[in-house]
């Protein structure tokens, strides 16, 4: 059966926003919690970008959801092993309810000390060797590490859960999906597409769950919420590799004058029809775990049209 949670989008709302998001979507029925992890919002716009290992701590203490990061990149500018710490106390936190979903990430955010933004193909061995750090202090035993792309000097966690959190890959091309596939425990996308799941599963993800996310715009006019979604999320129609490597939301901005109101392809409005449509494409793709993420002020509202019309009937 799928699971349907929601996502919350730390670029947008600020962090007591998320946590009172976070309980109205734990009142309203979903079932889990996605939440980014970024440094800067994509455009200035969004206005927000809070640390997202002091939100998840207040988290699991005002609800009892599962809690992912959709996406931490533990490649930059976080060592992998205070993300292997970090995500320990979260699973700590929340009673055995933390995943962790990492990514190789965007030089929106992993450029601010002033390393190199390194090549997709860089980024991809750079995040197979941080999930083996990460791993490995998860066990709990001394390490030293000396590896292609980190260092880790005798180095132990000592507050460690019974188990450790799986860890989810998000992949979104044939190269980082087989990764996924072969070192993750389930796999992150945003795009409601099969082939993509198929990929996952054929190398080496076979019985590992899969989870996407998609934005919605509630509202009670369509042309109005179509316009909020577009003001706030004219990124989510900017795809290719640009999201990996522009550093400035100023850049973002200036590539989403590009970007229609119309050409957003998102579920926006009063319609139940549009919003459950948008939904099921995900659902068809083979999804186990979908994380649906209101653009806009208009929480309240959303949470309770989900509750009492559109999730009813996906279920």
């Amino acid at each position: 059966m799928t699971t349907f949670g929601y996502f919350l989008a730390s670029e947008e709302h600020s962090p007591k926003d998320l946590i009172r998001q976070a309980k109205l979507a734990e009142q309203a029925g979903f079932e889990a919690l996605w939440i980014s992890d970024h440094y800067h919002p994509w455009i200035a716009a969004q206005g927000q970008s809070s640390f997202v290992w002091s939100v998840i701590g207040a988290l699991s203490q005002a609800v009892s959801l599962p809690v992912t990061t959709a996406v931490t990149c533990p490649l930059v500018r976080i060592h992998p092993a205070i993300i292997a710490q970090a995500a320990a106390t979260a699973q700590l936190l929340l009673d055995g309810k933390f995943r962790l979903g990492v990514g190789t990430g965007e030089a929106l955010n992993e450029h601010i000390l002033g390393t190199a933004w390194p090549p997709a193909a860089d980024r991809r061995l750079m995040l197979e060797e941080a999930v083996e750090i990460i791993r490995e202090l998860w066990t709990g035993r001394l390490i030293t590490y000396h590896g292609e792309f980190y260092e880790v000097e005798t180095a132990r966690l000592y507050g460690l859960p019974e188990q450790p959190p799986p860890i989810y890959i998000s992949g979104l091309g044939p190269k980082s999906v087989e990764l996924a596939g072969r070192i993750g425990d389930g796999y992150i996308s945003v795009k409601p597409d099969q082939e993509l799941v198929d990929a996952f599963h054929k190398s080496g993800g076979a019985g590992k769950p899969t989870a996407a996310g998609l934005k919605v715009c509630w509202g009670t006019e369509e042309e109005e919420a179509r316009l909020t979604a577009h003001r706030l999320w004219p990124t989510a129609a900017i795809s290719g590799e640009a999201e990996q490597l522009l550093p400035l939301p100023r850049h973002f901005e200036q590539l989403a004058q590009l970007v229609t109101p119309e050409s957003l392809k998102i579920p926006c409005g009063p319609d139940p029809e549009d919003h459950l449509r948008g939904i099921r494409e995900y659902v068809d793709a083979g999804y186990d775990e979908i994380y649906i993420s209101q653009i806009g002020p208009q929480q309240e509202e959303f949470f309770e049209f989900y509750s009492t019309v559109v999730l009813p009937q996906l279920r």
